[in-house]
């Protein structure tokens, strides 16, 4: 069912019954950058996928965000991290991502990752590298808002982003 179908000509109020579907749609069209968050915890690769990921929250310092579901079983351990590695992951990172968000398989094997001696962990071509730690995290409903610090960044050579749009990995296009 379409957004359209939903809601033909008016706004669906969060009170109706078709109102969760809407909202799913409605945060669907927005397309957004796909990051992974890695660190090394007591010996034990701990990573997840984050499509709610946002930059530019602050310049001074500098500042990223994301937001993870109350449910998470990896969050409440890839916080103790002293630093977290932020991959933004690049276009050619779709089974990457697929693997890094797996609830089944080890989500490290075969990556090509990189790991500096503060524990964060990057994968390999990313479009960016953000190494981070938590400031703050506030509940926000169903989910927590992570407030992260940067600690020290590197901008990849030429890769354009992975993009998640539509329930669905994309490419930037030129205009």
């Amino acid at each position: 069912m379409s957004l359209a179908e939903v809601t033909p000509a008016l706004l669906t109020g969060v009170e109706h019954p078709d109102a969760a579907l809407a909202i799913k749609s409605a945060f669907g069209a927005f397309p957004s950058g796909v990051a992974a968050l890695a660190a090394e915890i007591d010996g034990v690769k701990v990573g997840m996928v984050s499509s709610s990921f946002s930059v530019g929250v602050s310049f001074d310092p500098p500042m990223v965000m994301f937001s993870v579901q109350n449910s998470s079983t990896t969050w409440p351990v890839l916080k103790q991290a002293e630093r977290i590695g932020i991959s933004i992951l690049a276009s050619a990172h779709d089974e990457a991502c697929y693997q890094l968000s797996s609830r089944t398989r080890d989500r490290f094997a075969g990556l090509d990752l990189h790991q500096p001696d503060s524990g964060a962990i990057f994968v390999h071509d990313a479009a960016v590298w953000l190494e981070c730690r938590i400031r703050s995290e506030v509940p926000a409903g169903d989910h927590h808002v992570v407030l992260l610090e940067v600690t020290a960044v590197r901008v990849g050579e030429g890769q354009d982003p992975l993009i998640y749009h539509g329930t669905r990995f994309r490419q930037l296009t030129a205009v």
